[in-house]
């Protein structure tokens, strides 16, 4: 099913290059010029919101706000896109529970980047708020970060219990480093590769005779097998 992201901006221009690319790529689109046309077309529950700061009426940094105090949109993840760029709008963007912040002018790639990130770590929280995954003699239980194995709980540190748990959601698919490092570090935190390397040894490791559950395919990334 297509995902619907709703574009907030009062710049037409801006409008429909946001328009043309989403759909390019097989999303459907919402567009809202002002902040109260965002409030009520948020009530629709679109899958995404690119919301600029400065619009007409209510600003994006209230329309955020009110989006978070209403439970029925509180979960629809935000991306700011907006001309304002100090490390303070930023900060407070953030804050204010925004999951990603990006200053114009739009880079698209970055755009669809950033995008399909907040997208993973979405599916990530919904698929896993409130099951556990059993991988072989494993059982995970995200929601209070425990490992078990053997029905002995092992502590896993929270980046290497994210790409545990990363790899359990995807069992049997093969998954390159620079997935498990923007699933889990972020576009915007510089590591390399030999990073994820260095967190796969350390859950081996932890997982003891079972380490073998983890395969590593040559020059590509990681799986995790069916078992």
């Amino acid at each position: 099913m297509k995902k619907t992201i709703l574009i907030v901006d009062d710049e037409q221009d801006i409008v429909e290059l946001l328009e043309y690319n989403l759909k390019k790529e097989g999303y459907k689109t919402l567009v809202a010029y002002t902040g109260s046309e965002a409030i009520e077309l948020a009530n629709s529950k679109p899958d995404l919101i690119l919301l600029d700061i400065m619009i007409p009426n209510i600003n994006g940094w209230e329309v955020l706000k009110s989006l978070k105090k209403n439970k029925s949109t509180s979960e629809i993840p935000v991306i700011f896109l907006t001309a304002k760029g100090s490390e303070i709008d930023e900060v407070l963007g953030l804050e204010l529970g925004a999951d990603d912040y990006i200053v114009k002018p739009i880079s698209i790639p970055k755009l669809f980047a950033r995008i399909n990130t907040v997208f993973r770590k979405k599916e990530i929280h919904t698929d896993t708020k409130t099951q556990k995954i059993t991988v072989g003699k494993i059982e995970i239980i995200p929601d209070s970060y425990k490992v078990k194995i053997e029905d002995e709980e092992v502590y896993f540190p929270n980046k290497e219990f994210k790409i545990l748990l990363y790899l359990a959601m995807n069992q049997g698919k093969v998954i390159n480093r620079e997935t498990l490092l923007n699933a889990v570090w972020g576009n915007d935190v510089y590591v390399v590769d030999r990073t994820v390397d260095v967190h796969i040894r350390k859950i081996r490791e932890k997982l003891g005779k079972y380490a073998d559950y983890i395969e590593t395919i040559k020059s590509v990334g990681y799986r995790l097998k069916e078992v």
